[in-house]
């Protein structure tokens, strides 16, 4: 691995140019290293992050990569991290035209990660130098205890990807003093939605009452809005005054709640845990936005890179080329998800409709599919609107707002079921629909989204860990279970519950096999009960 040569350099600084006048915005230092495909294979299982922390399935992960590339040879083309100055690695073989087209999506990559509020929490340091700061912190862990750090990693990283991500990014955008009170937070968080389930739009109306509070009274807002919600719910005082202070304001983030609460963590000969936990955890919560905005963040790299490797003469020669990488990169496949094509063409498709003024209520609110097609305002918005859609969106946001009827109909898209043949027994896929809210459906439900488990501090017995799994249509993987509880009982130091919903098919038949995927009105729900005592795991049925 070694820096690019001057002349590759001077390439990238062109590109630099031409990308900050088409509107990107981003630092001007950054590093670009060449790598063979094996210093690729070597850092992938790293996240490309050369300074992580050692680990042993990091090694399996080598292998496992390297296998495949004896099998199935194949050349990345370049990878970059969010780091400061931002690294990127490019594959020792490119020509210099492709490396121009490269180095677009490089730098529209790096424009997302130093403007995406996502990010927000990754803007203050240099991860690389964090990084290398807490493996060298792991590798003196463990020259003194051996394998039991590899066993602790091994627990939090069970759970890492139970970290309250977004509680974090608030308290990055509450302004000083702003913050709300315990009162505010229970009425908002827990007794509209878990004790009165309110509807979705009583409490937007809740939310909206207490901000006109606060312009209207000032400092005494937040009591005038109290005010009035006693007087339709006089229990409310009863109920805060029952949980009171003691509730964890973090309730959602296992690691950070193991680190604050956890007696066995606090002993004076297990404190060096608390180290290994902290890391894990910070780790996991650096690599959430990339996680949460792939769709996003591929699309724009790709616009940006077909949009300015199109306007730069450098292409000239070399346009069959580009078409082949280009297609090869986001070609929309018939059956599954490619983020770069996905998120690409729904970019364009946003600057379209913002330029024609179709993402407005007066579009909205015609019904006329002639009207629909005629409707252009001339607004010409679109270039400034994308930069916005690229500042504030998640990939669930980015799909749920904008993915449309119009642009599934654009390009041909359909939601995919599969049956079985039982001639040849084998999965056959069909086209179920070209409904544009199925396919949001199907999109949104292939996004990452870590199951949402709280910790239940009034259930279970004294001393014991109870944690409570917020059915979302999805269960939990049944293999994981066993592993995952016998970790966070290690961690925790006493018995551990876990509450949580499983399917149960109802099928006309034992034997026979199944046709096609089992329909929603065929899955029953069971709330169950999962206890860990002693590594020995139970599980009974809730009534």
């Amino acid at each position: 691995m070694e820096l690019i040569n001057q002349h590759t350099k001077r390439i990238m600084e062109g590109c630099k140019e031409r990308a900050r006048a088409a509107g990107l915005s981003f630092t001007d230092e950054s590093l670009e290293y060449v790598v063979t495909n094996r210093d690729l294979l070597e850092l992938s299982p790293k996240v490309m992050i050369p300074t992580l922390y050692d680990y042993w399935v990091h090694d399996v992960e080598v292998l496992r990569e390297k296998g495949k590339y004896e099998l199935y040879p194949h050349n990345p083309y370049e990878t970059v991290i969010n780091t400061r100055p931002p690294i990127s690695f490019y594959n020792d073989n490119n020509p210099d035209w492709l490396n121009v087209m490269i180095f677009y999506h490089v730098l529209a990559h790096i424009d997302f990660f130093q403007n995406n509020l996502y990010f927000r929490n990754t803007w203050d340091y240099d991860f690389t130098g964090q990084a290398l700061s807490d493996k060298r912190v792991i590798a003196k862990l463990r020259a003194e205890k051996g394998r039991w750090v590899d066993y602790v990693i091994e627990f939090a990283r069970g759970i890492d990807n139970l970290v309250d991500f977004h509680g974090d990014l608030a308290d990055l955008f509450t302004p000083s003093g702003a913050e709300c009170s315990s009162r505010l937070d229970y009425y908002f968080d827990v007794f509209l939605q878990a004790e009165k389930k309110v509807s979705v739009s009583d409490y937007i109306k809740e939310v909206g009452r207490y901000n006109d509070c606060l312009k209207e009274f000032g400092d005494q807002g937040e009591k005038t809005f109290f005010a009035e919600a006693e007087l339709r719910y006089p229990e409310l005082e009863a109920h805060f005054a029952r949980t009171g202070d003691a509730q964890p304001t973090r309730k959602r983030d296992l690691l950070r709640y193991l680190l604050d609460n956890s007696e066995f963590l606090a002993r004076d000969e297990n404190v060096w845990m608390r180290s290994i936990l902290e890391i894990v955890r910070k780790t996991s919560l650096f690599f959430q936005p990339q996680i949460r905005t792939k769709i996003l963040n591929e699309g724009w790299a790709s616009y940006w890179h077909e949009r300015l490797f199109l306007q730069d003469d450098r292409i000239k020669g070399h346009e069959v080329d580009f078409a082949r990488v280009h297609a090869g990169v986001t070609s929309m496949p018939r059956v599954g998800m490619n983020p770069y094509a996905l998120g690409m063409r729904l970019f364009s498709h946003i600057e379209e409709q913002a330029d024609k003024g179709r993402l407005s209520f007066a579009f909205q609110r015609l019904l006329d599919a002639d009207q629909r097609k005629k409707f252009d305002t001339g607004s010409a918005a679109g270039h400034d609107f994308i930069f916005r859609v690229r500042e504030n969106l998640c990939d669930y946001l980015f799909l749920k707002t904008y993915l449309d009827q119009e642009f599934l109909d654009r390009h041909k898209l359909f939601v995919a079921g599969k049956r079985l043949d039982q001639q040849r027994m084998v999965w056959q896929y069909y086209i179920k629909n070209r409904n544009a809210e199925e396919y949001q459906k199907m999109m949104l439900d292939s996004l990452y989204h870590p199951p949402v488990i709280t910790i239940d501090q009034t259930k279970g017995i004294e001393g014991s860990l109870y944690l409570n799994h917020a059915f979302e249509g999805k269960q939990l993987v049944r293999e994981y279970v066993a592993n995952t509880l016998m970790g966070i009982e290690y961690l925790w130091g006493s018995p551990v519950y876990l509450e949580t919903s499983e399917a149960e098919v109802v099928a006309s038949s034992p034997y026979a096999p199944r046709q096609e995927e089992p329909r929603d009105e065929e899955i029953t729900w069971q709330r169950v009960l999962y206890s860990m005592n002693e590594k020995i795991l139970s599980k009974k049925k809730i009534e």
